[in-house]
């Protein structure tokens, strides 16, 4: 493929005049852009309701860390669906995919361990260590 074809083919794709926007195709696109949007919009809906339930409910121990997991698990969700959908990350081979998730994975878990070591300094420092006046 030469670099005209694909500049031919993107424009394609910018220009309405070039391509047929009332194909079964470009329907069936659509069609799937607005499921996920649905989707998209519902998990928000259900997130949005567990976080003011579980804010207004007061709840406390085991209830608030399932709420917590429900609604970081539904995160999760919802943004696997905007890379895969949006951003076009489930379209690419499985090699891509894995380049850009386990350094994504290792970013996380460094972050988490970091707060978690900044969270244990603090702790030490405020009750094990007393600081002279």
């Amino acid at each position: 493929m030469h670099f005209s074809d694909y500049e031919s083919d993107q424009s394609r794709l910018y220009n309405a005049h070039h391509g047929d926007i009332n194909s079964a195709e470009s329907k069936s696109k659509v069609k799937n852009i607005w499921k996920i949007t649905a989707y998209l919009t519902l998990i928000t809906l259900i997130e949005v309701g567990i976080g003011l339930y579980s804010h207004y409910s007061h709840a406390e121990g085991g209830l608030k860390t399932a709420y917590n997991i429900i609604f970081i698990l539904m995160t999760l969700l919802k943004a696997g669906l905007i890379v895969s959908i949006f951003m076009h990350l489930g379209d690419e081979v499985k090699s891509m995919i894995m380049m850009i998730l386990i350094p994504l994975t290792l970013f996380i878990w460094f972050t988490i361990a970091f707060i978690a070591d900044g969270a244990f300094w603090l702790w030490i420092n405020q009750h094990v260590y007393t600081w002279s006046k």
